[in-house]
Order: structure tokens, then sequence, then C-alpha cells
């Protein structure tokens, strides 16, 4: 397992908001939290890379517990975070966007000659500002610039929040390229047909608590977990 979560609960001041979540990933694999808006999927994420720690249960990466740890502490060990607001630079140019996140290790495989051959787009734009990209453009600069931390583990906050049809397909299909290269991954996300598509096991969850777990053609068939859960 490249990352397990046993039994977290994390709270927002007073508020109770993951009642003992427990997640497991194998490394390579794609795993989906689906659910409702205010279900707990982005809590869950946020837990994970410490931007809000659980106060009770464990978090192991690699098989080191980095429950509690900050996020400074936590993203260097190999865990990727693409939040669902993006938070791009906007005075800086595509190029500067995305190496102001580069980490040289052992093994790198994203590096901005990559990433640009991986993303022409982003090629095209590599001296455009980041006030001057639409959103799909800010999603797949936020992802590239994730990706060039080089990370084992990349987590994704709702990547098709707010995208046209047209450009949630396309970033489909470029994420499951970067799956086939063997990035594990845990997507947040209430787009069930995007989510799915890319996934091998989904997670669903409803008011802070996981109500269903298992492969996304067991889901498929559930139809009263559907219904009950995702409304589809």
């Amino acid at each position: 397992m490249i990352l397990e979560v046993k039994e977290i609960h994390t709270y927002y001041g007073t508020s109770h908001i993951l009642f003992g979540i427990s997640i497991d990933i194998k490394e390579g694999e794609a795993v989906c939290l689906l659910g409702r808006n205010g279900a707990g999927k982005t809590t869950t994420l946020r837990s994970i890379i410490g931007l809000t720690p659980p106060r009770s249960g464990s978090i192991k990466f690699s098989g080191k517990e980095i429950t509690g740890k900050p996020p400074y502490r936590i993203a260097p060990l190999g865990i990727g975070f693409v939040p669902d607001d993006r938070r791009i630079f906007p005075d800086l140019t595509v190029r500067q966007n995305i190496l102001i996140a580069r980490r040289e290790k052992e093994g790198a495989i994203w590096n901005l000659e990559r990433i640009y051959s991986f993303f022409p787009k982003l090629k095209e734009l590599d001296t455009h500002m980041g006030t001057q990209l639409s959103g799909g453009e800010q999603q797949m600069l936020t992802i590239a610039r994730t990706l060039m931390t080089n990370p084992q583990l990349l987590l994704l906050d709702e990547p098709g929040e707010g995208l046209a049809p047209l450009v949630i397909q396309a970033m489909k299909e470029q994420l499951g390229e970067i799956k086939k290269l063997g990035t594990t991954m845990l997507i947040c996300e209430h787009n069930v047909g995007l989510a799915t598509a890319l996934s091998d096991r989904a997670y669903v969850m409803d008011k802070g608590t996981i109500r269903y777990q298992g492969t996304i053609e067991d889901l498929r068939k559930n139809e009263e977990v559907r219904k009950k859960y995702l409304m589809v």
C-alpha cells in the first residue's frame, strides 16, 4: 500500500467533519472519492496533505506515519496536490508557474520538456501570464505544475469543476495517460463519469463517512448506492 488512512476524525474548529474515514491505495492504482457536495471529499484530501490535520487516526504514506505533519514536510515525500481553486500565480508566466515547482530527484520523469510534450497547449502559451488563461488552461497548468514535483501519489480535488464538456473530455484523456505512466491517483470528484472512467476502485462518501467501497464495475451495477448517494 502506498497510502493507508485509518479511522481519521477531522474537524473545522468545533465542527466534526470526518467520522472515522479509512482508505487504502495500492501503488499504481487510481481510486476516486465520490459523493455530493459537502460529503467530506475535499476535507479528506486536505487531511492527507496536512492542510487540515485530523485530530485522531493514522495516515501512512509508503509505510511512514505522516499524520499531523505540515504540508511542506508531506509534499517532498512524494505527494502532489491539485487544489480545486487551482491557485496558479497570476503574475507569473506559464513557464514560470511550472518551473517554480521543479523538484529534482532520482528517477524523476517530469521536466519542462516532457510537460510541454504532454501538454502542447501550455507550450503555445509559454509566455502568457496566469491571468490570461481560460479556466481549462489554468487547470491544465495546475496539473502540470504539480507533476513537476514528480509525485508518487497525485491528489486531485475536483479537476473537472467549472469546465466545459469538451475540456473535461480532453482532461480525462490526459489524466488517463498520466495513469498509464504508473502515477498513483486519488481523485475527489462529483462528476461520476469523469472519476469512474479514470479509476480502478471507488469510495462513496456521505456526511463525513464512507458508505460504500468497491470496484468501478461493482459500483456501476449497484443502482441502490448510485441513486441514494450519487443521484445517478
